[in-house]
Parts: structure tokens; C-alpha cells; sequence
């Protein structure tokens, strides 16, 4: 199966027949959410140089305007999980597309500099719920043998919004002083799309069936598939959800569900150390240091957006294929490699650390991206999946704050040798991938569940 439809709305695995159409339009409508995510992460990459200027932001001031998004992302992953279990997965996509919406035009007209940091970190508010309910809800409503193409559906999304974000920003650099404002303030637009097809949106059927609407449930589970995939998946839910009682943060600390918690939090925090998001955020830094002209350095973001894209594709075409533990490793491995490479490469000033920079965006693209994400939506047991989701996602966007607040005053004193440190960082982080992850494609998510919590081999 790829994701290209054909005249047949309808498209069948081993046991049922699907609504293909239908599973794709709602994955994409609610991973709008992941564009205007990967809009607010890549919009600071081409508004640093300006805001540089404006704001007179020096190394520690740089890094805290880029990191408030993440904080503000915290914030939103425990927002999100509270509305998400109480109101359903629906309300809190709608939340999160208002506040994007209302802190795009409050960055844009900031008038100082902690004016704009506290608007990126209610623009983080917005990111963190939608990183988090945006791949659950599309986990939730995809049959499980597309369910990583689908839950891909929001990395992609993501890059895509990074890569037009880069492209908009090149576009308007020589704009003025005030170039910046635009590039913040044209993110209400996406926002009010987002907005809409939310709106449009079916609830998620796990969470009605947790609330007790079966009926709507059922409804629901009938426009993605066949009569028996409706009984299969009622049951299989039903079951899932037996004497449960409502989740507190504190139940997915016991012991039948701390593996699976610690697993999620190790590769969450994993995705943001491995040290890419160091290229995404800061490459006008990073080649002004080779010496490249700030229409170079923006120029560059556009080629690091394009190869992002590209390869999130791939990565779409492998992630139910090859599966979700190779992946990782490969990329946890290719990554070390290619940042020693990059270290010698940026000593010697040489532009050719430009290829191995994509080389190493590309590498990143297909694996630690999307899979980390995939799991993150996969791994946990329905009965706590809002909580444990929202902890690993917190845990994700700290890790993020650490690294981008940390990196501009560590490549300020080390320059190239920083990677160094995101090297290592790689290769722990394959022998974690390689001792702790279980490979979860094509299984159900209460399958999943049953191997999570020791009940099955």
C-alpha cells in the first residue's frame, strides 16, 4: 500500500476492507497541526539575524528566544493531556489552533524583546499540543497495518511547513529591518485553516468508547472500515479498557507500565540530544562561521527544508516496511558518523560541510524524525496513552530547550568541536534503541498493549 489513491475508496489488508480516503483526509486534516509546528520551529531560523539586530541579542539571549518555544511546548503537552482525557482529542486541536493563530501576530507586533519571548512561548503552547494530540488522534483512527504511514502523515506536515516556512523567509530578506515581523505574522493564516478543518474533524472512536459512546464510536469505525474491522476493534477496545478506572500522571508509574514509560521518555529525549535541530535552528550561525554571506546562510535553510522533505517521504515508504527499530538504529548511527565528519570539515572552513550538513538532515529525516513520533503514539496502553504520552512529549521539548539554549554558547567556545558531543550522544543512543525497543509494526494498538504490559510474548 502507498499513499496514493486510485479510483477505489476502498482498499483491503489480510482480514478487512478500508476506507483509504477517508483515514488519509482526517490524518492530514489533523496534521495541519504539524505544519504550523514545524512553522513556528523553522520561522526563528530565518527572523534570528534580524531579531540579532533588533533585539541586540547576545549568545545566552539567542538561545533562550529560540528555547521559550520549548518551554511554552511543556506547558502546552500537560495542557493537552488534561483536555485531551476530559473533552476528547477534538477540543484540544481546536485550542491549539486558536493559540497559534493569536501568538503568530503577537510576535509579529512585539515591541520588545521579552514582549516577543513570552509570545514564542505561548506560540511553544500551541506546538506542544499539537505535537502531541496530532499523532494521537491519527494513531488512534488508522488500521494498524498503515498506522506508521499515517502517524508519518505529521512529519511530513511538519517538513513541509519548514520548508515553506525557509522558503518565505528567503523571500522576504531584503524586506527592511522589520523583515522578520512578516515572517512571524503569516502564520495566522495557516493557524485559520487549521482552525477550520478541526472543526470538521470526527472525535477520536478510543476516546468516545473510553467515555462510554459506544454508538458514536461505532459510527466512526464505520466510515474507516468494514463491518468486521467495527466488531474486531470494539471488542479488542473493550477489552483494553476493562475495570479501568481514570488515569492519574501517577498510574504510569507503576511497574506493569514504567517499562514502556521510560522507553517513551528515553527516545523522546533521544530525538532532541541526538543534536540536529542545532542545524534546523541555527545554520545561518553555523555557516557564518565558514563565511558565508547571510543570503547564503538563509539560502541554506531552504536546501536543509527541501532535503528534510524529500526524505520524510522515505521514510513514509519504510516505516511500515523495514520497520520501526532498523530505522532508528540507522539513523542513531549514520548520524555519529556524519557529525565526525562534519567537525573536521567545519575546522578546515571548507564549504563542502554544506553536503554532509544535508547529508546529515537527510539521515535524520527518514529515521529519528518520524519514528521517535510513530512510537510515541504506538507504545503506550490505551487506558493511560493521554498521560504517558503528554510526559514523554514534555520530556521531548525539555530536551529541546536544553540544546538550543545550550548550543550558542557551546559553539561559541568550541565551534565545530560542539558536535562532538552530539556524536556521543548518537552512539549511546543506539545501543539504547538496540537494547530497550521492540519492533512494533503491524501490530494493533491493544496488541501493543498486551506486550507493553507483559501479558503477551
Amino acid at each position: 500500500m502507498n499513499l496514493i489513491i486510485n479510483d477505489n475508496t476502498h482498499q483491503a489488508d489480510a482480514k478487512h476492507s478500508y476506507n483509504i480516503r477517508f483515514i488519509l483526509c482526517v490524518s492530514f486534516v489533523s496534521a495541519l497541526g504539524g505544519y504550523l509546528f514545524g512553522f513556528d520551529f523553522a520561522v526563528i531560523a530565518g527572523a534570528l539575524p534580524f531579531l540579532q539586530q533588533h533585539f541586540e541579542l547576545d549568545a545566552y539571549w539567542e538561545g533562550f528566544a529560540t528555547g521559550s518555544l520549548a518551554l511554552g511546548a511543556i506547558i502546552g503537552c500537560i495542557v493537552a493531556g488534561t483536555v485531551s482525557d476530559k473533552y476528547g482529542r477534538k477540543p484540544g486541536l481546536l485550542i491549539a489552533a486558536a493559540i497559534f493563530a493569536l501568538s503568530s501576530l503577537a510576535m509579529a507586533f512585539s515591541f520588545s524583546r521579552d514582549v516577543f519571548i513570552g509570545a514564542r512561548f505561548c506560540a511553544g503552547i500551541g506546538v506542544g499540543m499539537a505535537s502531541m494530540l496530532s499523532p494521537m488522534y491519527i494513531a488512534e483512527v488508522s488500521p494498524a497495518h498503515i498506522r506508521g504511514r499515517m502517524v508519518a502523515i505529521n512529519q511530513l506536515t511538519i517538513v513541509i511547513g519548514i520548508l515553506l516556512t525557509n522558503i518565505i523567509n528567503y523571500m522576504l530578506r531584503n524586506q527592511g529591518e522589520d523583515a522578520w515581523r512578516w515572517m512571524f505574522g503569516l502564520g495566522c493564516i495557516p493557524s485559520a485553516l487549521f482552525f477550520a478543518g478541526a472543526l470538521w474533524l470526527p472525535e477520536s472512536p478510543r476516546w468516545l468508547i473510553k467515555a462510554g459512546r459506544t454508538a458514536q464510536a461505532t459510527w466512526i469505525l464505520k466510515k474507516i472500515g468494514d463491518e468486521d474491522f467495527v466488531d474486531e476493534t470494539l471488542s479488542n477496545i473493550t477489552k483494553s479498557l476493562t475495570g479501568i478506572t481514570k488515569a492519574r500522571y501517577t498510574d504510569i508509574f507503576k511497574k506493569g507500565l514504567l517499562p514502556a514509560v521510560l522507553v517513551g521518555i528515553g527516545l523522546a529525549m533521544f530525538q532532541q540530544l541526538c543534536g540536529i535541530n542545532t542545524v534546523f535552528n541555527f545554520a545561518p550561525r553555523i555557516f557564518e562561521s565558514i563565511g558565508a554571506s547571510q543570503d547564503d546562510q538563509l539560502l541554506q535553510t531552504v536546501f536543509i527544508g527541501g532535503v528534510n522533505l524529500v526524505f520524510t517521504f522515505v521514510a513514509m515508504l519504510l516505516v511500515d516496511k523495514l520497520g520501526r527499530k532498523p530505522l532508528m538504529l540507522i539513523g542513531a548511527g549514520g548520524l555519529a558518523i556524519l557529525y565526525v565528519i562534519t567537525v573536521t570539515l567545519l575546522g578546515q572552513h571548507s564549504a563542502h560541510v554544506s553536503w554532509f550538513l544535508l547529508a546529515s538532515i537527510g539521515t535524520y529525516a527518514m529515521t529519528l524524525a518520524p519514528v521517535t513520533w510513530v512510537l510515541i503514539a504506538e507504545i503506550f496502553p490505551n487506558k493511560v496513552r493521554g498521560e504517558a504520552t503528554a510526559v514523554a512529549v514534555v520530556s521531548l521539548w525539555l530536551a529541546y530547550f536544553i540544546l538550543v539554549f545550550t548550543f550558542p554558547v557551546l559553539f561559541e567556545r568550541l565551534q565545530e568541536k560542539s558536535f562532538y558531543i552530539y556524536a556521543g550522544i548518537c552512539v549511546l543512543g543506539f545501543f539504547f534503541v538496540w537494547r530497550t525497543v521492540k519492533e512494533t509494526k503491524g501490530k494493533t494498538l491493544e496488541e501493543l498493549e498486551q506486550i507493553s504490559t507483559g501479558n503477551a510474548a
